[in-house]
């Protein structure tokens, strides 16, 4: 049920999360769901109409001016990060849309079903597998995986999840991990397809073209739509960056339901109306 101090907003249980994404199904509209790196980003991207956020430890380096692939690196503990986050900036604003953690699932350290129990009891309504290994590949993707430190923990977080009653949104990058996932019981699976282009701080050369882009989520939707029928489908990251973008994506895919935007909306909406609005005070003469 809804929270009961307050009668309506977080936690949500995982079938409310659920029936709220459906509804804007059922509507004809895109499902929306938002990085937000700090308290100010939430309160606007709520009041934008977003249906879900989602906290992520890479929004703190997002938004300190920083590439977001800093969130997979080792410079500060990815699942504290998100969960302080969350406690002190995002969830006291928040007044009604579900706020999902983002958790490191193959953090060695971490009991997880314990780590879990203190993001539900946060107050947070579900969970996302961020940072994630599954955006890693080659020899230090196959060296995580040998040393206990693979993607199979993730998709063991996201069981533990389910059988806790949080909401889960899952990043993949094969057809295969997005199987795993939705037979765990994840309720959407994000089809990763790399760094977001563009802006400050994006990347230019190491990102798929629209057209790989496209072949990639569709593959992911089609793999999963064979078991899973009732999986939500998002797309994410790549050259999937703007409106336009990601209502070219949904035209020319069969299932997919809607967007994750993190950098694409909480830090270009940053860059571009904050270097605007300077220019425009900045144009003032005495």
């Amino acid at each position: 049920m809804p929270n009961i101090w307050t009668g309506k907003g977080n936690p949500y249980t995982k079938q409310e999360v659920r029936d709220r994404l459906q509804a804007v199904v059922n509507q004809n509209k895109a499902i929306i769901a938002a990085g937000a790196g700090t308290g100010i980003s939430a309160k606007f991207i709520e009041k934008g109409g977003a249906d879900l956020i989602i906290v992520y430890n890479s929004g703190r380096f997002r938004m300190s001016g920083h590439g977001s692939t800093a969130g997979m690196m080792a410079y500060g503990d990815a699942n504290a990060v998100a969960m302080e986050i969350g406690e002190f900036e995002v969830l006291p604003v928040v007044e009604e849309i579900p706020v999902i953690c983002g958790v490191h699932g193959s953090d060695p350290r971490r009991r997880m079903w314990h780590f879990l129990g203190k993001v539900k009891d946060m107050g947070f309504s579900g969970v996302n597998n961020f940072p994630t290994h599954s955006i890693i590949d080659g020899h230090f993707r196959n060296v995580l995986e040998e040393t206990g430190m693979s993607f199979q923990k993730e998709v063991e977080m996201i069981r533990l999840a389910t059988k806790m009653d949080l909401f889960s949104v899952v990043y993949v990058g094969k057809p295969e991990e997005a199987v795993q996932m939705a037979d765990v019981g994840a309720d959407a699976i994000i089809a990763h397809v790399g760094t977001t282009v563009g802006g400050s701080i994006g990347v230019t050369q190491a990102t798929a073209s629209m057209d790989d882009a496209l072949e990639r989520t569709q593959r992911i939707i089609d793999a999963v739509k064979q078991s899973n029928p009732n999986t939500l489908f998002l797309a994410h990251g790549g050259p999937i960056n703007t409106p336009k973008d990601v209502k070219y994506v949904l035209e020319n895919t069969n299932g997919l339901h809607g967007f994750v935007g993190a950098s694409s909306l909480e830090r270009m909406g940053i860059e571009q109306s904050l270097t605007n609005l300077t220019k425009e005070f900045k144009a003032i003469t005495l």
